[in-house]
């Protein structure tokens, strides 16, 4: 491995360590718990399309009555904003980073079920990328791999 290449996985990796200390670190806001929050995306389809008789879309009907939902227009009339958060109150070690990292954080389920959720009603399916990306793995390849895996599968680090 070349000097440039061990440079910047080297700095790939303090810039990850350096998030994650960060988030770790920093003050909730409002003083409220992490786990009480509501998770939410804006849709662009109109609120009856979004919940179709009462029934909340098909991944996140699956997790029944362990959910709370809000559906409202998005502000400018620019589709439906679906909010939705677990019922439960969870512990702080269950919403801490350790946890996140670990994959054990049940609010990413939700994100990843909410995430998907929007695709099918804006796109009829949920796309995937294809598997491998490329014929062989870089260094940088490498470090992006890893925080696309530590990020739970629902896009946020």
């Amino acid at each position: 491995m070349g000097r440039l290449n061990r440079v910047a996985l080297g700095l790939a990796a303090l810039a990850a360590g350096v998030s994650v200390l960060r988030r770790a670190r920093s003050p909730r806001a409002y003083g409220d718990r992490a786990g009480d929050r509501w998770l939410t995306v804006t849709v662009n389809r109109s609120p009856a399309d979004v919940q179709p008789g009462g029934a909340l879309p098909a991944p996140l009907d699956r997790f029944g009555d362990r959910l709370e939902a809000r559906i409202l227009p998005a502000p400018g009339d620019r589709g439906t904003e679906l909010a939705v958060r677990l019922k439960e109150t969870l512990p702080a070690r269950v919403t801490s980073v350790p946890a996140r990292l670990t994959g054990k954080d049940p609010r990413q389920e939700v994100r990843t079920a909410l995430r998907d959720a929007k695709a099918l009603l804006e796109a009829g399916e949920v796309m995937r990328p294809d598997a491998p990306p490329t014929t062989h793995t870089t260094p940088a390849g490498k470090v992006v791999g890893l925080l696309s895996r530590r990020s739970g599968g629902e896009g946020v680090l």
